[in-house]
């Protein structure tokens, strides 16, 4: 699914439900220029985030959401 190269654009394409998920670190310009062209692992690093770690909560997040549909 995403992964650490994953534009963030592209996971709110596939997942706009993720949104909040980008909340609850501090990642709130979602819509800003960044946000087309940064990367999963280079918003995490701006935000002091763990991206291995938000990226496998993304993944599952998203998995969940899935599997309930």
């Amino acid at each position: 699914m995403f992964n650490r190269d994953t534009i963030i654009s592209e996971v709110l394409q596939k997942a706009p439900q993720s949104a909040p998920l980008f909340y609850s670190i501090g990642m709130h310009c979602l819509g800003c220029a960044m946000a087309s062209g940064e990367t999963l692992a280079q918003a995490c690093a701006v935000h002091g985030v763990d991206a291995d770690d938000f990226i496998a909560r993304l993944n599952a997040y998203v998995a969940q959401l899935q599997t309930a549909e």
